[in-house]
């Protein structure tokens, strides 16, 4: 336990939906009354979980319940969820900015958040007051702010408009000087949301990389939230999703995401379009993963062949209309595209009518995780897209531990955003060689 920096305890936080504290003057004195004898308040006992897509049927609402986790020293914890999960409000009580309803929160050591573009900085103050006055919010002495201000200045950028005042940089420029005072002014915990998403890719990369110098090398803790699986897959060692004020699952970053992009997308492997699916051109009807039996499952083996089937109805005869599909990992990355180039039909002006087209992909291409699929319908008399939906459909590659060619006899994890069969060759050399 003694390596354990931060741990929350049955953590729940609830809200009176449009208006501040319990909202009526009887409210607040029967829960004053129920407290001062010492006993349950008597509003923890209602609200709604917190599902921003349904209609209140309360005016309360659980924003977080039953929240446990712990993080360990030099953890980078990563938070990942859907808008609305909880996610904002967890950071928020975590970095002392509202209160638990219920709950305890135990730290050890000093916490530095960036939560929100500007939060803590004065805007009519320049960069580097700001900077004293993060530094003095940490806790930090004058003397200790002014050993690190170079630092801090040269890793935002910033260093033109430094004696500016705030109120005049823009977002990003914000976010720069925000995030180099956070993590250069030592806090044991760094609470980072959704924030770096302002800064340009050049920022994001170093900001990635400081957070890894921080974990690995200063043995610092970071609980960071993003919607970039990329950057949680590279940065975090450990995360935790939330759904609905709840956290469903924790564990191995790869296989958090994995359930997230499960959830997120439902792991259905077909889906049919009765509207909004095209023009007056050609419209998307249905697409559909499946085994070589034309069976329709969510999870497929490594080891098997996957079959995608497109169905699209052609409204108006005379174009040379294809389909399209793009394959992406759970981090967001393309693996790769493939056209309806290579059928009989390719080069043909299509007629009004129904059309199907299947692509097969072999078995032991894709690695272990969430693969989703794009699709798109185009026409090449010129190239113009008619209909595209990034995210169509998703299901699961899952391991084939006795018969995986690509794995052997190895057990453990395997990296990798594909996983294809290659032909090896070996032979021993002679001693001449």
């Amino acid at each position: 336990m003694t390596d354990i920096i931060l741990k929350a305890e049955n953590i729940s936080k609830q809200y009176r939906l449009g208006t501040v504290g319990t909202g009526t003057i009887s409210h607040d004195l029967n829960r004053w009354w129920h407290k001062v004898r010492g006993k349950e308040d008597p509003f923890l006992k209602i609200g709604e979980v917190n599902d921003r897509s349904t209609k209140a049927e309360s005016d309360y609402v659980w924003a977080l319940q039953d929240i446990n986790f712990e993080v360990k020293r030099g953890e980078v914890l990563g938070i990942i969820g859907k808008n609305g999960a909880g996610k904002s409000t967890l950071l928020k009580i975590l970095s002392r900015v509202t209160s638990p309803t219920t709950g305890e929160i135990k730290t050890k050591g000093r916490i530095a958040s960036l939560l929100e573009v500007g939060t803590g900085f004065h805007p009519e103050m320049t960069g580097r007051e700001n900077i004293y006055l993060n530094g003095a919010i940490l806790g930090m002495t004058k003397n200790e702010i002014h050993s690190k201000i170079d630092e801090i200045i040269s890793f935002s950028g910033c260093e033109r408009y430094i004696d500016t005042p705030v109120k005049r940089y823009s977002s990003g420029m914000t976010v720069r000087l925000a995030f180099a005072v956070a993590a250069h002014l030592e806090p044991d915990i760094l609470v980072i949301d959704e924030v770096l998403a302002v800064g340009d890719a050049e920022f994001q990369k170093k900001a990635i990389g400081k957070m890894q110098d921080i974990s690995k090398g200063e043995g610092r803790t970071v609980l960071f939230v993003s919607h970039n699986m990329d950057s949680i897959m590279r940065l975090c060692t450990r995360a935790i999703l939330m759904k609905n004020g709840h956290i469903i699952k924790s564990g191995k970053v790869s296989h958090v995401i994995d359930t997230y992009l499960s959830t997120e997308f439902g792991a259905t492997s077909s889906k049919v379009w009765k509207n909004k699916n095209g023009n007056d051109i050609v419209k998307l009807l249905s697409v559909k993963a499946h085994d070589q039996a034309f069976e329709m499952i969510d999870n497929f083996k490594i080891t098997q062949k996957i079959g995608v089937t497109v169905t699209y109805e052609v409204i108006d005869s005379g174009h040379k209309i294809h389909s399209a599909l793009n394959f992406f990992n759970s981090s967001g990355v393309n693996i790769f595209d493939s056209h309806e180039n290579n059928t009989i039909l390719y080069h043909e002006k299509k007629q009004s009518g129904i059309y199907e087209a299947t692509v097969w992909i072999y078995e032991n291409i894709f690695s272990e995780g969430v693969i989703v699929v794009g699709v798109a319908l185009v026409t090449h008399d010129p190239f113009k897209v008619h209909f595209h939906e990034r995210d169509a459909i998703a299901f699961n590659v899952v391991e084939d531990l006795k018969n995986s060619p690509t794995r052997g006899d190895y057990v453990g994890s395997l990296p990798g955003v594909i996983r294809p069969n290659l032909k090896w060759e070996s032979h021993k050399m002679k001693k001449n060689d």
